[in-house]
């Protein structure tokens, strides 16, 4: 079983020509039934977070603007989609599908989100796409209830988690790690524990040999119970808004050796999808479906 957050809220409607390719997530879950990769009790829908959990990370100012839209509107425009009572919905709904899948994760080895990724919502604000941070959320959500003890978030999106960074600053329990590129935004970074910027164009070969040298090491290092991955396909050489230079295989052989070592290892693992931002939507949907066959092939 491969346990799958969705819900139709995720393809949220936006102003005509917006950037933000909110199709693939009505797309992608065609895909994957229509090729047999999962089937319809593997999506879960998830409902509304108890607050609770989503305070456990942001700042309670913050999400009262959020759930009462009085963000002002220079803060509004930093996140980058129009703010409404339906945004904010799909959003928490998002984060309780990254709650659950922790759950369904630590029972089933593994577990997905259609959406998520948010790793650009800080504690106290929203960024980039990015209004409440799923995967750390996810990880506060563990560590509160004494599911994990030490968690590593393995972040491959083209972007630097710098949100996912300063929430978790000052927390050992978390080790933040990412690989973006060094000219991507954001363009003030944050510090990871652990950040690897690459140059533009940098491609399959160059690329696996960091992911190949670093992953094991830091998981033999570190030893953590839990895995949050984080699988954006704008590492692309097609990507608009990223600047590496990777292929469709390369990518997918990215998402092999991510998997391969939480599978062997025994350490559950979340997985968010990030971003894409190709110009050819099938070419995103593509992308993203190789981390679904990559786990099926691993995980059955």
């Amino acid at each position: 079983m491969l346990p799958i957050a969705f819900h139709p809220i995720y393809k949220h409607p936006l102003p005509e020509g917006h950037r933000f390719p909110m199709l693939k997530y009505e797309l992608l879950p065609q895909q994957l039934l229509h090729e047999g990769i999962v089937s319809e009790s593997d999506f879960f829908k998830p409902g509304i977070p108890d607050l609770q959990h989503i305070l456990a990370v942001h700042d309670k100012a913050y999400v009262d603007e959020l759930v009462n839209l009085t963000l002002d509107a220079r803060a509004a425009r930093k996140i980058g989609f129009p703010l409404s009572a339906e945004l904010v919905e799909r959003e928490l709904r998002i984060a309780q599908g990254t709650i659950l899948g922790c759950e369904k994760a630590l029972q089933y080895g593994i577990a997905f989100n259609i959406a998520g990724g948010t790793h650009h919502a800080y504690s106290n604000r929203g960024e980039a796409f990015c209004l409440l941070n799923d995967q750390a959320i996810g990880a506060q959500y563990l560590l509160d209830k004494k599911l994990a003890s030490k968690i590593l978030i393995i972040d491959l999106d083209v972007h630097q988690g710098n949100g996912t960074a300063e929430i978790f600053q000052n927390n050992s329990n978390v080790f933040t790690f990412s690989v973006h590129g060094k000219s991507n935004y954001p363009f003030k970074k944050e510090t990871s524990d652990l950040d690897i910027a690459l140059p533009d164009k940098t491609g399959d070969e160059e690329y696996l040999r960091i992911i190949n040298d670093t992953v094991a090491k830091l998981i033999d290092r570190e030893k953590p119970d839990f895995i949050f991955y984080l699988s954006g396909v704008d590492i692309l050489d097609s990507d608009k808004l990223g600047k590496l230079g990777c292929s469709i295989n390369g990518c997918k052989k990215r998402d092999e050796i991510v998997l391969s070592l939480c599978h062997k290892l025994e350490i559950p693992v979340q997985c968010s999808m990030g971003g894409g931002y190709s110009p050819e939507i099938k070419t995103i949907i593509e992308a993203h479906t190789n981390t679904y066959r990559t786990a099926k092939n691993i995980f059955s």
